[in-house]
């Protein structure tokens, strides 16, 4: 590389490079065929056609190393929802469960081994840089896994998972329990809390733990709607109470239930103060067009895992409801204790495939599912926008990058082969400008420097 000894940002003195694909795919802006994408210091300087961009460089007296890729080139990917602390947990995850209950049976016999919490969580990011993803919404439930996207040079949130928690024990302790943890997670690339799910975590804990978050600025995440147990009772003949559970006194979920009302857990944690634009939730099965329509509302992204919930023995997600009402959604792989590997285009292709079974017949289903894996998962961890923003190939974001192996003559053809075949087909991924994985390897630092 060339370049002056000194210059201020888009300047002569810093190195650039360019990556140019058969097609470039912005998100924000129309496919670029014969496209290109400009970075300097880790960030995008110009994106566009390729000879436009080279003008560019040269009218600025920018010198440039070229990497010509073969196939399209996308943002990086955004892993929505995943637990790389169990990446060494697989063999749950190659199993097939009756339901939830069923596979949390096998979970906890595998959890309660002896793990490397650290080096498990760190070879789960490593895999996902070489299947293309660049930002992680990770749930961190031992500490020891706290520093994993940091260390790796990902970008994302690590959210410091709570659970178990009822309300006496709260008041006593957990309050000061949680605020220290959350105290200890690293701030880079991003913090945040997790409240497990709402029949793990009594009312208080959950009536909290999001002032506990947004004194800070913090993000929320949790799993919604994943268990059968959490869907909306509909009145029948047994007896289902519908009325406003809130001035019972409920102190739990579970008492919800074991009371007789019949509302749902998006509507439980709704009426909490839980949902908002700052918390994404995890799978979002079990969910009315109310429940659906309680998220819009809140302005809360759903992240859809769909191979886990297929290997839990749930039902699939309701994505072609979620996609015809216009909610946010993006796509998570979840962990290799539910999930047969941590390859997110394979998520994808299993939502086209339950999208159109489920009766979704609309022409943008590659674009909307691409959209999701991108730039939703980017606004679902709250990195959309700002200094740091991702999911979107556009000046001024942090270069990441990604590049498929794909039939590329046409967008169609393109959008086609990486939604419906998109597994394996990574062929690069860039972080912060620096190629990090390349043809099925990630590549050691000195490769990469």
């Amino acid at each position: 590389m060339t370049g002056a000894e000194a210059g201020g940002p888009g300047g002569p003195g810093r190195p650039v490079s360019v990556h140019s694909a058969r097609i470039v795919v912005p998100m924000t802006a129309p496919p670029i065929l014969d496209g290109a994408v400009a970075v300097q210091d880790g960030r995008i300087l110009h994106v566009g056609e390729h000879a436009w961009v080279v003008d560019q460089l040269a009218a600025r007296g920018l010198a440039f190393t070229e990497h010509h890729w073969r196939g399209a080139l996308l943002p990086g990917l955004v892993n929505a929802h995943s637990h790389l602390q169990y990446t060494g947990m697989a063999a749950v995850g190659q199993g097939q469960y009756d339901g939830f209950d069923d596979w949390a049976k096998a979970f906890d016999v595998e959890y309660e081994k002896p793990h490397d919490w650290r080096a498990e969580a760190a070879a789960g990011a490593a895999a996902s840089i070489v299947a293309g993803v660049t930002s992680i919404a990770d749930i961190v439930t031992d500490m020891e896994a706290a520093s994993v996207l940091g260390d790796a040079g990902l970008g994302g949130v690590a959210f410091w998972e709570v659970m178990n928690w009822e309300n006496a024990a709260w008041e006593a302790r957990g309050r000061d329990q949680v605020v220290a943890e959350l105290e200890r997670i690293p701030a880079v690339p991003g913090v945040g809390l997790s409240p497990h799910a709402p029949y793990s975590l009594d009312v208080s804990p959950l009536l909290e733990l999001p002032d506990i978050v947004r004194q800070r600025g913090l993000r929320l995440h949790l799993h919604l709607g994943e268990s059968a147990f959490e869907g909306e009772r509909i009145p029948t003949d047994h007896g289902e109470r519908h009325e406003d559970w809130h001035f019972a006194g409920v102190p739990s979920f579970r008492a919800l239930r074991e009371l007789g009302f019949g509302a749902s857990a998006t509507s439980f944690v709704d009426r909490l103060g839980v949902l908002g634009p700052d918390c994404h939730i995890a799978h979002g099965v079990y969910m009315t067009a109310a429940d659906r329509a309680l998220l819009r509302a809140r302005g809360t992204a759903v992240a859809l895992c769909p191979r886990s919930n297929a290997v839990i023995g749930l039902d699939p997600p309701p994505v072609a409801d979620y996609l015809r009402e216009g909610s946010p959604i993006a796509i998570g792989t979840d962990s290799l204790s539910s999930s047969p590997s941590l390859d997110l285009m394979a998520d994808v292709t299993a939502l086209h495939r339950i999208a159109r079974a489920q009766g979704y017949g609309a022409l943008d289903l590659h674009e909307r599912l691409l959209a999701a894996v991108t730039l939703g998962g980017a606004n679902a961890i709250g990195l959309a926008t700002g200094p740091d923003r991702i999911g979107h190939l556009a000046v001024g974001a942090r270069a990441d990058l990604i590049v498929f192996d794909v039939d590329a003559r046409t967008v169609p053809d393109a959008f086609a082969a990486l939604v419906e075949d998109g597994a394996g087909r990574a062929s690069a991924t860039v972080i912060r400008g620096e190629i990090r994985a390349q043809d099925g390897a990630l590549l050691t630092k000195e490769a990469h420097d």
